[in-house]
């Protein structure tokens, strides 16, 4: 279901892309707004149908930010925090979410891993199912904002099953700084086992 999206979605703008510069490939120049999705490691992260919408874009889960249109700066400079939905997301219970890039500074060389771009506890399932992110929020949502050459940036969301009566907070030393977070430290300190969905998109600085 996510290629066919990717597809009628490319398709539904060709009548609009002639000033698009993206091609099949993210580097190559093209009229064409060709929304490539994820493969082979980077695709295998998305798991459990979790869907990250942003305007005009749609779900980007588990795609490349094209740069045609601007998507790329406007979604580092313009848009606020995208709708999140998990249709399979159990009304009486609540969530978890964690937006993390770990690519700081750079893919290569990645020595603030994990920098933490949203966290928002409490959610009700029943928001989450039509996409409606309502919770805690522990870290207001932070923009992706990719340095310049620094390739490609991971900005993967994962989606926990909060436990019952679990109060979930950060740290004095966490709330200073967003980056070098150690996620995996927070989830075992508060028990949130593996994550029932994930998913991830790709972009870079805007110019590059």
């Amino acid at each position: 279901m996510k290629l066919l999206g990717a597809v009628l979605l490319a398709a539904s703008l060709l009548g609009t892309a002639a000033r698009g510069e993206q091609s099949p490939w993210p580097d190559e120049p093209s009229r064409t707004c060709f929304f490539q999705m994820l493969s082979g490691v980077d695709g295998e992260f998305c798991r459990g149908d979790l869907e990250v919408i942003y305007p005009e874009l749609g779900d980007v889960s588990c795609t490349y930010i094209p740069k045609c249109h601007q998507y790329r700066r406007r979604i580092s400079r313009e848009w606020g925090s995208p709708r999140v939905r998990y249709p399979q997301a159990e009304k009486s219970k609540k969530y978890v979410l964690v937006l993390v890039d770990p690519d700081a500074p750079s893919r290569a060389n990645p020595r603030n891993r994990f920098w933490r771009h949203w966290l928002v506890t409490d959610i009700p399932g029943a928001d989450l199912r039509t996409g409606d992110v309502k919770g805690l929020v522990l870290t207001d949502y932070v923009r992706p904002t990719p340095p310049p050459r620094s390739g490609y940036h991971r900005y993967q969301l994962c989606l926990y099953e909060q436990p019952a009566h679990e109060t979930i907070a950060l740290s004095p030393e966490e709330r200073v700084s967003l980056g070098a977070w150690a996620m995996e430290s927070f989830v075992e300190q508060f028990r949130l086992g593996s994550p029932v969905a994930s998913t991830q998109f790709l972009t870079k600085y805007y110019e590059d």
